[in-house]
Protein backbone atom coordinates (compact mmCIF):
# COMPACT_ATOMS: atom_id res chain seq x y z
CA UNK A 1 0.00 0.00 0.00
CA UNK A 2 1.26 3.27 -1.13
CA UNK A 3 0.90 6.34 1.08
CA UNK A 4 0.26 9.60 -0.91
CA UNK A 5 1.74 12.94 0.17
CA UNK A 6 -0.21 15.43 1.68
CA UNK A 7 -1.87 17.58 -1.11
CA UNK A 8 -1.85 21.52 -0.99
CA UNK A 9 -5.20 23.22 -0.67
CA UNK A 10 -6.81 19.64 -0.93
CA UNK A 11 -5.82 19.42 -4.65
CA UNK A 12 -2.28 19.04 -5.58
CA UNK A 13 0.87 18.55 -3.73
CA UNK A 14 3.74 20.93 -4.93
CA UNK A 15 6.89 20.22 -3.87
CA UNK A 16 9.53 23.06 -2.30
CA UNK A 17 12.28 24.20 -4.43
CA UNK A 18 14.14 25.28 -0.85
CA UNK A 19 17.04 22.92 -0.22
CA UNK A 20 16.32 20.76 2.51
CA UNK A 21 19.61 21.45 4.63
CA UNK A 22 20.30 25.33 4.48
CA UNK A 23 18.49 27.29 6.76
CA UNK A 24 17.22 30.53 5.28
CA UNK A 25 17.90 32.78 8.19
CA UNK A 26 21.29 32.18 7.59
CA UNK A 27 23.34 35.25 6.60
CA UNK A 28 23.66 35.67 2.81
CA UNK A 29 22.27 37.13 -0.62
CA UNK A 30 19.01 35.62 -1.60
CA UNK A 31 18.23 36.74 -5.50
CA UNK A 32 14.45 36.57 -5.24
CA UNK A 33 11.67 36.70 -7.58
CA UNK A 34 8.21 36.86 -6.89
CA UNK A 35 5.31 37.22 -9.63
CA UNK A 36 1.96 38.00 -9.89
CA UNK A 37 -0.87 35.63 -9.74
CA UNK A 38 -1.35 34.72 -13.67
CA UNK A 39 1.48 37.15 -14.38
CA UNK A 40 -1.31 40.29 -14.95
CA UNK A 41 0.68 43.53 -15.51
CA UNK A 42 -0.41 45.44 -12.27
CA UNK A 43 2.88 47.47 -11.79
CA UNK A 44 3.41 49.01 -14.67
CA UNK A 45 4.83 48.77 -18.38
CA UNK A 46 8.03 49.09 -20.37
CA UNK A 47 7.98 51.83 -22.84
CA UNK A 48 11.80 52.23 -24.74
CA UNK A 49 12.86 49.77 -22.39
CA UNK A 50 12.18 51.80 -19.17
CA UNK A 51 9.68 50.61 -16.51
CA UNK A 52 6.85 53.02 -16.04
CA UNK A 53 5.15 52.18 -12.87
CA UNK A 54 1.61 52.49 -11.79
CA UNK A 55 0.01 52.86 -8.34
CA UNK A 56 0.50 49.36 -7.77
CA UNK A 57 3.79 49.69 -9.12
CA UNK A 58 4.46 52.79 -6.82
CA UNK A 59 3.75 50.49 -3.90
CA UNK A 60 5.74 47.48 -4.50
CA UNK A 61 8.80 49.92 -4.87
CA UNK A 62 7.97 50.98 -1.56
CA UNK A 63 7.07 48.26 0.49
CA UNK A 64 10.68 46.70 -1.13
CA UNK A 65 12.14 50.11 0.07
CA UNK A 66 10.24 49.36 3.47
CA UNK A 67 11.01 46.31 4.35
CA UNK A 68 15.24 46.80 4.62
CA UNK A 69 13.86 49.74 7.17
CA UNK A 70 12.28 47.70 9.68
CA UNK A 71 14.01 44.78 9.53
CA UNK A 72 17.39 45.27 11.27
CA UNK A 73 18.30 42.31 10.18
CA UNK A 74 18.06 42.67 6.27
CA UNK A 75 19.17 44.96 3.52
CA UNK A 76 18.01 45.15 -0.11
CA UNK A 77 20.84 45.26 -2.48
CA UNK A 78 19.06 45.86 -5.73
CA UNK A 79 16.03 45.35 -7.01
CA UNK A 80 13.87 46.44 -9.56
CA UNK A 81 10.00 45.87 -10.07
CA UNK A 82 8.68 44.74 -13.73
CA UNK A 83 5.36 44.65 -15.05
CA UNK A 84 4.19 41.11 -13.37
CA UNK A 85 7.11 40.33 -10.79
CA UNK A 86 9.98 41.99 -9.19
CA UNK A 87 13.26 40.92 -8.81
CA UNK A 88 15.15 41.63 -5.44
CA UNK A 89 18.41 40.67 -4.01
CA UNK A 90 17.81 40.49 -0.12
CA UNK A 91 20.59 40.67 2.03
CA UNK A 92 20.16 38.82 5.55
CA UNK A 93 22.97 40.60 6.95
CA UNK A 94 22.76 38.25 10.31
CA UNK A 95 20.83 35.51 11.85
CA UNK A 96 17.88 37.06 14.14
CA UNK A 97 18.05 36.47 17.70
CA UNK A 98 15.17 34.51 18.12
CA UNK A 99 12.90 35.13 21.46
CA UNK A 100 10.62 32.32 23.48
CA UNK A 101 7.30 33.82 23.54
CA UNK A 102 3.75 31.98 25.17
CA UNK A 103 1.95 31.84 22.31
CA UNK A 104 -0.84 34.12 22.30
CA UNK A 105 -4.68 32.54 22.38
CA UNK A 106 -6.57 33.07 18.86
CA UNK A 107 -3.50 33.60 17.09
CA UNK A 108 -2.99 31.17 13.90
CA UNK A 109 0.71 29.54 13.98
CA UNK A 110 -0.32 27.51 10.59
CA UNK A 111 2.45 28.92 8.23
CA UNK A 112 5.19 28.30 11.37
CA UNK A 113 7.66 30.92 9.30
CA UNK A 114 11.12 31.34 11.44
CA UNK A 115 11.56 35.01 12.66
CA UNK A 116 13.68 36.56 9.84
CA UNK A 117 13.99 33.94 7.65
CA UNK A 118 13.50 34.52 3.87
CA UNK A 119 10.30 32.93 3.54
CA UNK A 120 8.71 35.03 6.44
CA UNK A 121 10.61 38.59 4.61
CA UNK A 122 8.89 37.73 1.62
CA UNK A 123 5.19 36.67 2.89
CA UNK A 124 5.26 39.83 4.94
CA UNK A 125 6.00 41.94 1.85
CA UNK A 126 3.77 40.27 0.07
CA UNK A 127 1.19 40.71 2.74
CA UNK A 128 1.63 44.16 3.18
CA UNK A 129 1.38 45.08 -0.56
CA UNK A 130 -1.52 43.10 -1.02
CA UNK A 131 -3.38 45.23 1.52
CA UNK A 132 -2.16 48.34 0.15
CA UNK A 133 -3.08 47.68 -3.35
CA UNK A 134 -5.94 46.05 -2.81
CA UNK A 135 -6.94 49.55 -0.58
CA UNK A 136 -5.85 51.55 -3.57
CA UNK A 137 -8.72 50.37 -5.93
CA UNK A 138 -6.90 47.12 -7.47
CA UNK A 139 -9.52 44.81 -5.70
CA UNK A 140 -8.12 41.71 -7.66
CA UNK A 141 -4.93 42.21 -6.94
CA UNK A 142 -2.98 38.57 -5.84
CA UNK A 143 0.25 37.36 -6.17
CA UNK A 144 1.47 33.75 -7.42
CA UNK A 145 1.32 31.85 -3.81
CA UNK A 146 5.46 30.86 -4.41
CA UNK A 147 8.39 32.25 -5.17
CA UNK A 148 11.41 31.62 -6.46
CA UNK A 149 14.88 32.38 -5.18
CA UNK A 150 18.67 31.33 -5.60
CA UNK A 151 21.46 31.47 -2.88
CA UNK A 152 24.42 33.33 -4.63
CA UNK A 153 27.34 31.43 -4.45
CA UNK A 154 30.33 34.38 -5.28
CA UNK A 155 31.24 37.61 -6.10
CA UNK A 156 30.97 37.00 -9.84
CA UNK A 157 27.68 35.58 -9.58
CA UNK A 158 26.41 38.79 -7.74
CA UNK A 159 27.48 41.06 -10.27
CA UNK A 160 25.64 38.46 -12.79
CA UNK A 161 22.34 39.05 -11.01
CA UNK A 162 22.54 42.85 -10.69
CA UNK A 163 23.64 43.68 -13.78
CA UNK A 164 20.34 40.93 -14.65
CA UNK A 165 18.47 43.27 -12.69
CA UNK A 166 19.70 46.52 -14.19
CA UNK A 167 18.97 45.08 -17.55
CA UNK A 168 16.11 43.53 -16.93
CA UNK A 169 13.45 46.58 -18.44
CA UNK A 170 16.06 46.58 -21.81
CA UNK A 171 15.23 42.57 -22.42
CA UNK A 172 11.40 42.61 -21.57
CA UNK A 173 10.34 40.99 -24.35
CA UNK A 174 13.00 38.14 -24.05
CA UNK A 175 12.14 37.93 -19.82
CA UNK A 176 11.19 34.23 -18.76
CA UNK A 177 8.22 35.85 -17.12
CA UNK A 178 7.25 38.43 -20.12
CA UNK A 179 3.22 37.63 -20.68
CA UNK A 180 1.17 39.82 -23.25
CA UNK A 181 -1.51 39.38 -20.42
Amino acid sequence: MTVSPPKFKKKYRIASNRLKEWDYSTPGYYFVTICTQNRMRWFGEIKRGRMLVTQAGEIANEELHITEHIRPNISVDAWIVMPNHIHAIIVINETPKVFVETPRRGVSTKNNWRTGALGAIINQYKSKCTKRIRTSGCVDFAWQARFYDRINQDEKSLENIRTYIVGNPIKWTEDEYFSDI
